[in-house]
Order: C-alpha cells, then structure tokens, then sequence
C-alpha cells in the first residue's frame, strides 16, 4: 500500500474551527454497506438498537499549551524572551515531556516562568523535546496548570485562531474523567447528556476505557511505503469490568461500538490475542488494511486528514472503494471536517 492511495482533495473551507451548537446537532453521515443517509448526531438513537454498546474513551484533555518567558543571564545582563510550550506526557523521573518553541534558542538550566509562582527548569533536551521540572507537583501543579494553561488545538485549528476559553469546554467530553491527554477522543464530542440519556433509554449501553491521547496523532506519515510507518505510543487501559462487558455483549450478540478510532485502537489491542480481555500500557498498534479486527463491529469517528493513520484505520475497517465514496460524498455534501468537524456512524 502506497501513501498516496489515502490522499484526497480537501477544500480549506470544510475544516471546522469550532465545534455544532449543541453538540450533538453536527451532521452524521451513516455508511450501512453500500448506502450512505445524511442525518444528525441526534438521530443516533434511531440507528443504534437495545443491546449494542458504545465504548468510550474517558481521557481527560490538559490544558497543555503555555507561554511563557525563558530567563538567562548574559554579559548584558538578566534576559527575557518569549517561549510556547506543548506538554507532552510526564515523566517517571518527574519531569515533563515537551515541545518548546523556539527550541535553538533556550538553554539546559534555564528558567521558564509562565505566570506568578509558575515556572519550570529545562533540564535535558532529547529527540527534539524539551524535558521540563516545574517548581509545583500534585494538586498546586493542576491548580496552576489550569489557570496558565490554553486548550492544545490541533494544528489545522491553531494556525486559523488561537486557543480562548470557549476551548476549555468545546475541546472535551462531557464524561471526561482521568486526565492525561493532549488532544481529544474528537468523535465523543459530539455527545451530550440528553443524547447520552435517549440512547440509555434505547437500551444502548456504555462502557468506559482509557487512552491518553497523544500530540503524535497529528504526526504525518512521511514513508510512501505505509507497512514501514512506526506508530507513535500512547498509554492506555481497559479495565477488567470493560472487558467483561464488551464479551458479555459479544457473547451476547451485540454490537460492539468504539467511538472514536482511539477505543477502537485501546480495544483492539486488549484482544490480539481474538478474544477482550483486561489491559494497560502503552500501545502503539498501526491498524491499516488487511488487519483482522476481533472486537469491533462498527464505528462512529470524524472526517479524517489526507494521507493519515486514521484514515488507513477507516479504510482497513470498510474497505478502500468504500472509504473513497464516503469521502467524496461528504466533501461534496459540504461535511466540516477535523477535530470540530461532524461525524459518521460507519457500519461494515
């Protein structure tokens, strides 16, 4: 498989920059076989049956974007300059995983301080990261985070506009739960409490899992030749009463429904052996066509970027001829694409 036989066309102007209000009045794109129908988040209730089971990721996004002043000391004297930093993931020697913009410029030892009683010591620089000690741990270090820190927009959104506190909201689900990521489980975005409570009503059913998502996952495939692309890691965990309620509904004849490729990621990798069962670590499963899936039967995700691992996911799910014509029909019909953008319920 060649990296080109993922690309399409994508209009600038279908990259959504914020989410539908309310969320769950995006558009939908159901793909049943070979039908596409045109709906709305809301109308999941309606394409869903008593007895399927929604697995959703829990993650937490952190406002991980700072900014901040670099202080150094010169012949000069003292020196102050502007800095952005990306957390990235925290560290077993306590420090934080980084990316620090501009890079070249600072120093090992120096101070960052991004508001008063904030502040961190870059201490190593490795493959492109900073590591960063922050003068708070725990609670005070959540507390501060919160208050200095921005949402982590995608790329894509972050270059049209920066980061407000509408974001703080916008960019997470309303289940949220265990903090730890940089970017959103994006297809759980779209739901709120009342589609969460008509879905229950249904006889749908939910399960939680965790995967913190990773700053990798913006991270193009630049080999042409997609066997040999190395997926990035993220941490993850499926819990012993999530594997037994996926099993019971398979057992039970169910359907079993990521949300998001980032379940479906965590729970295809809690069952390579064919059959779920408990897991946590660290996961850097590369599903790409002709990939044997154990536990999904159909998934609701986002319009995905050209040429990228998500797609290939998509593709390896429902066929490429099918992926083609979904997307073709969506730009056409004018979906938003991307992290804000609507969603499709896409079912082998």
């Amino acid at each position: 498989m060649k990296l080109s036989d993922f690309d399409f066309e994508l209009p600038d102007s279908l990259i959504a920059t914020r989410p539908a209000s309310p969320r769950s009045a995006a558009r939908l794109l159901v793909a049943e076989g070979d039908v596409i129908h045109d709906r709305t988040v809301t109308d999941l209730v309606d394409w869903l049956r008593p007895g399927d089971r929604l697995v959703l990721n829990d993650t937490k996004v952190i406002p991980a974007r700072l900014s901040g002043l670099r202080h150094r000391l010169s012949a000069q004297g003292p020196v102050a300059a502007k800095i952005e930093v990306t957390l990235l993931e925290p560290r077993a020697d306590g420090c934080w995983s980084a990316l620090l913009k501009p890079l070249k410029k600072i120093k090992i030892g120096e101070d960052v301080v991004f508001c008063e009683g904030f502040s961190a010591t870059l201490e190593a620089i490795a493959d492109g990261q900073g590591q960063l000690r922050f003068n708070l741990a725990g609670d005070d270090f959540d507390a501060a985070l919160a208050q200095a820190g921005a949402m982590p927009l995608p790329p894509y959104i972050a270059a049209k506009r920066p980061a407000d506190a509408q974001d703080k909201q916008d960019y997470q689900t309303v289940w949220a739960r265990h903090s730890g990521a940089v970017a959103a489980p994006t297809a759980s975005l779209h739901f709120d409490d009342a589609l969460l409570a008509a879905l229950a009503a249904k006889g749908v059913e939910f399960t939680h899992v965790t995967l913190h998502v990773g700053a990798g996952t913006f991270l193009p495939v630049k080999v042409e030749d997609v066997t040999s692309h190395k997926m990035h890691a993220e941490w993850g965990r499926v819990s012993p009463q999530a594997a037994a309620e996926i099993a019971a509904t398979k057992a039970a004849g169910g359907r079993v429904i990521p949300v998001g490729t980032t379940a479906l990621r965590l729970i295809e990798s809690a069952a390579r052996g064919g059959e779920i069962t408990p897991w946590e670590g660290d996961t850097d499963i590369f599903i790409y066509p002709g990939f044997t899936f154990h536990v999904t039967n159909a998934l609701m995700t986002n319009f995905h970027l050209p040429k990228s691992t998500l797609l290939m996911l998509v593709s390896a799910l429902i066929g490429q001829d099918r992926v083609r014509a979904i997307y073709e029909h969506a730009v056409s019909d004018e979906y938003r694409f991307f992290s804000y953008g609507d969603a499709s319920l896409l079912i082998p």
